[in-house]
């Protein structure tokens, strides 16, 4: 940091394993990941090639690479998991992380229907190679999923092997998770901590007052995921209570008081 302040919450040290922030990348240039690591890479801990992107992005391989030089994991988004597994190319998927050098991979069945436990499957064969992050929840705002139901499939896939369990609500924050107008469904969230670790939720959250519900709900250490590269800083901010949003979350009484 560039000075010092007082009552600053702890933010856990990277490399972490909680209080990440997972930023999506939906066709930046090689020039503009130069430009955006330069300033926020201390505050990102994962890159997602957002969706299908990484099929027709000029310069993919540079790319990885650059995310790579400073450390930071890159996976392919999970819809083009599931473009391979449509047209039956699962091993041709693992040849493609192999060859660019990925090691996280994200199982997802957003837009396709997959048995469960072919899902789980796929989880404990990729998990034998790298890092699966699994997604949970529909990309179909009128599939409704009921709470009992995100909390046994995120169970079982954390069974599986998955090392996160990434909750829906796709780029724009407005289905899964959320409602439409994306709003927080604050029970289906509540009711899935009472039974899934915290620390193994990476919560998809693209807009200003998600991030908010979820940084006064769970604190500055939740992970966070699909931020837009040029959020990364002011979402920081707002973990360390130096937005507005925040200003008196991690104040003593006294002092937010005045």
């Amino acid at each position: 940091m560039n000075f010092k302040l007082t009552q600053i919450p702890d933010r856990i040290p990277q490399p972490r394993k909680s209080g990440l922030t997972m930023v999506m990348d939906k066709g930046l240039s090689i020039d503009e990941a130069k430009s955006f690591l330069s300033v926020a890479h201390p505050h990102v801990d994962i890159v997602k090639l957002g969706f299908g992107t990484s099929f027709v992005t000029p310069g993919l391989r540079e790319k990885i690479e650059i995310y790579r030089s400073y450390n930071l994991p890159v996976y392919f988004g999970g819809t083009l998991f599931e473009a391979f597994l449509i047209r039956n190319q699962v091993e041709d998927y693992i040849s493609v992380c192999r060859d660019f050098g990925i090691t996280y991979m994200e199982v997802s069945d957003g837009s396709i229907t997959i048995p469960h436990a072919e899902k789980c499957g796929y989880i404990e064969k990729l998990t034998k190679i790298g890092t699966v992050l699994s997604e949970v929840g529909s990309k179909d705002a009128e599939h409704i999923i009921p709470p009992y139901k995100w909390i046994e499939l995120m169970r079982a896939e954390l069974s599986a092997g998955a090392s996160y369990v990434i909750a829906e609500a796709r780029e724009a924050g407005n289905v899964g998770i959320y409602r439409g107008s994306g709003e927080v469904r604050e029970g289906l969230v509540q009711e899935i901590l009472t039974q899934i670790p915290e620390e193994k939720i990476l919560w998809e959250a693209p807009q200003k007052a998600q991030q908010l519900y979820f940084i006064e709900l769970i604190g500055c250490n939740v992970n966070l995921g699909n931020i837009a590269p040029n959020e990364v800083i002011p979402l920081e901010t707002m973990r360390l209570g130096l937005r507005g949003d925040t200003f008196h979350l991690f104040l003593n009484k006294e002092t937010s008081g005045q």
